[in-house]
């Protein structure tokens, strides 16, 4: 029996011409990493030293881990060492999405959190407010918005889904097919949420955290990756191409790339999430589709898409393709993948047609770390010297401060609401190596595109993966 069509089928609608056309002058360089303001690269580590807590990652996981710990303690000595250059990676090129949600949604929460959703609701809020008092106290230049997020619904069998939502959330407001604000010929239905969704430019974020760990004291050094972890007595000496350096305790905040640690490396694999950046829309082109407020977009399928309008009025579009790469290596040449750029652009024409004919300016892919809880884990290792946090799923913008939290309260040793967490004691479900991954992973894209496409209604191997706790979307 064949897959009926869905509203976002794989099967391209527009001409692979006018697609081309579309992408033609599109920069290979992610959007936000396009500036003038990207700050040049710290000095690489030169010879031997020590500290008493080292930072592995220049991430947002590795900036606010540091940054939080100088704020606890000004006087410890706090160096952080980036492989490459400080939020090159995910954290400087993804959709700035910055939500409350820790648990990639309340479906999911139930799915894995069942008794602590309410405990996670409530950090989540907190942790959101945190890091807006963060920006404000630091005076961040981020392009902070908090303007609410638009669930729509794009195959008849969503639009209940958003009903029972919005008769849960009271501040929630649910549009039926043809009173959708934002008007594309795909929407059935919309809800609307305002409270705890907010947006950033990416990479500000990350030059500003970068900016406020220097002011606090923090020592950090870019283009010095760490080759291996060691005990050492009672510290830990962490290798680079350069030196050693000794600590007393390890923050761990590498997310998809390989873990130097042993015991947690199956636990995550990079994928490759995909987007497109328009040209700047004019104020005629924004109200033709209706979308005149600056809140995002999500649809509602597990292959889902978001969207979102920059300072300048650009639309961003990504999602939908999730790639794993055979093999699992993190390549440049990745970054790039002609044939997910002309689906996503035949996407964007097909929802909003009143658009066709604009061009895109940037077009550009990364890794991302996905474990099979969809959400992140923390741990922490060797005595209580190692702390680790990864598995972020896409959701770290600001889940990954609640992360460097955690890690800094498991060294701490301080038992708190953040280590009572289930995913602060317990691991998600490994993720098989090579060569059994890569069809794996193939298995589990084909019925998520079967269960959009059957009305939501999981097969057979989404409800075995189910009972193990594995969960994959894009």
């Amino acid at each position: 029996m064949s897959v009926p069509p869905t509203a976002y089928s794989r099967t391209r609608r527009h001409p692979v011409a006018l697609l081309r056309a579309s992408l033609k002058d599109a920069s290979t360089t992610p959007f936000w990493l396009d500036s003038p303001d990207r700050p040049t690269a710290l000095p690489a580590l030169a010879g031997d030293t020590t500290a008493d807590l080292v930072v592995v990652g220049g991430g947002y996981c590795g900036l606010w881990t540091a940054l939080i710990a100088k704020e606890r303690d000004p006087k410890r000595d706090v160096l952080l060492i980036e492989a490459a250059e400080v939020g090159w990676a995910a954290s400087g090129r993804n959709g700035g999405f910055c939500e409350t949600s820790l648990t990639h949604g309340p479906e999911n929460g139930e799915r894995h959190f069942p008794d602590e959703l309410e405990t996670l609701a409530r950090l989540g809020r907190e942790n959101f407010n945190d890091l807006k008092a963060t920006i404000d106290r630091y005076s961040m230049n981020v392009e902070f918005e908090e303007t609410g997020v638009l669930m729509v619904a794009t195959e008849p069998h969503q639009v209940a889904g958003l009903r029972e939502a919005a008769d849960d959330n009271p501040d929630a407001t649910f549009y039926a097919a043809g009173s959708i604000p934002v008007k594309s010929p795909l929407y059935r239905a919309a809800l609307a949420e305002t409270a705890g969704y907010g947006y950033v430019n990416p990479a500000r974020l990350v030059w500003e955290l970068k900016r406020v760990c220097l002011e606090l004291g923090v020592r950090i050094a870019e283009n010095s990756p760490v080759r291996s972890l060691t005990r050492d007595g009672e510290a830990v000496t962490l290798s680079t191409r350069i030196g050693t350096v000794r600590a007393h305790q390890v923050a761990l905040a590498t997310n998809g790339f390989p873990s130097l640690l042993a015991r947690t490396r199956l636990l995550t694999m990079p994928v490759y999430d995909y987007a497109l950046m328009t040209e700047p829309l004019s104020r005629e082109q924004l109200e033709s589709i209706g979308w005149v407020d600056r809140h995002g977009i999500n649809d509602s399928s597990r292959e889902f898409h978001y969207y979102r309008r920059t300072a300048d009025d650009r639309i961003l579009f990504g999602g939908f393709d999730a790639i794993y790469h055979r093999g699992g290596r993190i390549r440049p040449s990745q970054d790039q993948r002609p044939e997910t750029f002309e689906l996503l652009a035949d996407h964007f024409f097909s929802t909003f047609p009143q658009l066709s004919g604009i061009r895109f300016t940037h077009k550009w892919g990364g890794m991302i770390d996905m474990s099979t809880q969809l959400v992140a884990f923390h741990g922490v290792a060797w005595d209580g010297r190692v702390a680790y946090s990864a598995g972020y799923t896409g959701l770290g913008v600001a889940a990954t401060r609640f992360g460097a939290e955690t890690m800094l309260d498991l060294l701490s040793g301080e038992k708190t609401d953040r280590t009572a967490l289930g995913w602060a004691r317990s691991h998600p479900f490994p993720i098989p190596p090579e060569p059994i991954r890569y069809p794996a992973v193939q298995a589990m894209r084909r019925a998520v595109a079967a269960s959009d496409a059957n009305e939501g209604k999981d097969g057979i191997l989404i409800r075995i993966a189910d009972r193990f706790g594995i969960g994959f979307d894009s």
